[in-house]
């Protein structure tokens, strides 16, 4: 899919949640407040899913429970898509934008393999230059 279709798929979301959200008369609940919320509270129903098992496990069990985990995650994407609508934020422009900065916060011949947070990459860097 190029940038052009990804970018309409996302427009498209964005008019599904809208029209969901407008003809059930909700857009005076839909604050950031209220959706930021929202979007917490279903990205922990996304991760009760997984709650005390093991990482080997939990691959397993996105097998085993995979309508219940697309479930959740669809919740996690319509409150996030419901929230860029109340905001006018423009998805693909703040993801593309985010992506940008975090490529420069994780330079890929700094983190190749490895799971460190970029203030320890920060870190060594400062450290390599004394």
């Amino acid at each position: 899919m190029d940038m052009d279709n990804e970018h309409k798929a996302l427009l498209h979301l964005k008019q599904m949640v809208a029209e969901f959200v407008s003809e059930r008369e909700w857009e005076e609940f839909h604050t950031p407040k209220n959706l930021s919320i929202n979007i917490a509270v279903e990205a922990a129903e996304l991760m009760e899913i997984f709650l005390w098992c093991t990482t080997e496990a939990s691959l397993d069990i996105l097998e085993t429970r995979r309508a219940d985990v697309e479930d959740e995650f669809a919740d996690v994407l319509i409150g996030l898509v419901a929230f860029a609508n109340a905001a006018q934020i423009d998805i693909f422009k703040a993801f593309s934008h985010k992506l940008k900065k975090t490529k420069e916060k994780y330079p890929i011949e700094a983190v190749r393999g490895k799971s460190d947070k970029y203030t320890q990459y920060m870190k060594l860097k400062k450290e390599s230059k004394s």
